[in-house]
């Protein structure tokens, strides 16, 4: 979330951020503006009432020791009744603090200055391709759910029968691809020294709100009632919140994570071509990049973030192309986005398969992630995170774009040492 102090100095700022990213309720600054008054002035009413009552509290072994017991009974009732107001203001000062962060917890996050102001999608902005062949209109190239369905190497019909749409079954050949595409992933991130970890697949609330997805995404997430879990939609969840209420040491920031796990998401609202195939899923696999760092090199950071999932696609020979996304489509949490999407041949199509994000403080703050600086004053750290890769469609792309006659597909010369072929046969 924002930092009071920001909104206090800079509410209409805010409120424009708020319309940049096409929120309409600009009203909760008021009501935080407000609501932050209260509390300050029921903080000073709470201050000054216990100055009162341990000034009157002195007093009463004063007058026993003057033998004025009837003055100090008088004393005793009265600081008796202050304590019952000190009580009901602490109340109150915990009542408000508590309003005032749930409103918090409602503002987005303010954009970068570097960020397109925009009023949809197509205002943002493309800033790097790669490849020679994007964008072809050779109908050679077939989409995947056809080069897969003789075989049946991925069965959406029997995920459907065994759980519902959205849930297939990889088999065979495509199955070593999956498994493989993951490996690569993980080792080309721990080459550049990220840290591998493996996390839990479920969160609680705190972490879902850590992250941004409570109170903004709570309707994309699957959640287990009886026990109050979440399904992760994307291990930045986790991995984020590993380090939730700490302080850490500066020298050893930026703190670099890369962690596969499956994800989950509802993705209530699709349909149509956008849901064909393997475009989108409820559950489906994902390498993710999270990291930690110091304020000053955050952007510095989120450049070489978006380097590492580019290369990826380099080296899988796939063409992309990378957008700065602008205001009306970079989310609620992120300061900066850039999306990485891959050219579907099969489906002549871009699709997307990363997201490189910075969040500045708005999630480490809510984590309450700090680092100690060398004059031992604590800063809240920023936190960035992004896909390195998503497979559903990253998997779909290299499907079509390596399919050959005969029904099999190449495997570039980057990814043979992890699936010891040069190709797959469907």
């Amino acid at each position: 979330m924002l930092e009071i102090q920001r909104i206090r100095q800079h509410p209409d700022k805010v409120k424009e951020a708020m319309t940049a990213k096409g929120e309409k309720e600009t009203d909760l600054v008021d009501q935080v503006l407000e609501t932050d008054e209260q509390w300050r002035k029921t903080v000073h009413q709470l201050d000054q009432l216990r100055n009162e009552s341990n000034t009157r509290a002195k007093q009463i072994g004063v007058l026993m020791g003057q033998g004025r017991k009837e003055e100090a009974q008088k004393v005793i009732r009265e600081t008796g009744e202050m304590k019952q107001e000190v009580k009901q203001l602490e109340e109150q000062v915990r009542e408000l603090l508590r309003k005032r962060d749930d409103l918090l917890l409602k503002i987005p996050n303010i954009a970068d200055d570097s960020v397109p102001v925009t009023k949809d999608p197509s205002g943002n902005k493309v800033v790097h391709t790669w490849g020679t062949s994007a964008e072809t209109d050779d109908d050679r190239y077939k989409p995947h759910w056809d080069l897969v369905s003789d075989g049946g190497w991925i069965d959406f019909e029997r995920g459907a029968k065994v759980t519902s749409a959205g849930f297939p079954f990889y088999v065979g050949p495509v199955a070593r691809l999956q498994r493989a595409l993951i490996q690569f992933f993980i080792d080309k991130a721990v080459e550049k020294g990220y840290v591998e970890m493996m996390a839990p697949y479920f969160v609680n609330e705190d972490s879902a709100r850590g992250t941004g997805q409570i109170p903004d995404k709570e309707d994309m997430m699957y959640v287990v009632p009886r026990d109050g879990y979440f399904a992760i939609p994307t291990a930045e969840v986790p991995v984020t919140n590993f380090h939730r209420d700490e302080v850490l040491k500066t020298d050893g920031l930026p703190l670099r994570y890369v962690c596969y796990t499956p994800c989950w998401r509802r993705e209530a609202g699709s349909h149509g071509s956008e849901v064909r195939g393997l475009n989108r899923l409820h559950q489906f696999d994902k390498v993710e990049l999270v990291k930690l760092v110091r304020p000053d090199t955050s952007y510095d950071e989120l450049e070489s973030l978006r380097r590492d999932a580019e290369e990826l696609l380099e080296a899988l020979e796939l063409p992309y192309r990378t957008l700065l996304m602008g205001t009306a489509d970079m989310g609620f949490t992120q300061s900066k986005k850039y999306d990485l999407e891959v050219w579907s041949p099969g489906q002549k199509k871009w699709l997307e398969v990363s997201s490189c994000s910075n969040f500045e403080d708005y999630q480490a703050r809510r984590m309450m992630i700090r680092h100690k600086k060398g004059d031992g004053k604590t800063e809240i750290v920023h936190t960035l995170n992004g896909s390195g890769l998503a497979l559903p469609r990253v998997l779909a792309a290299f499907l079509e774009t390596h399919q050959q006659d005969g029904g099999s597909v190449g495997i570039p010369e980057a990814l043979q040492p992890w699936i010891h072929t040069d190709r797959l046969v469907l």
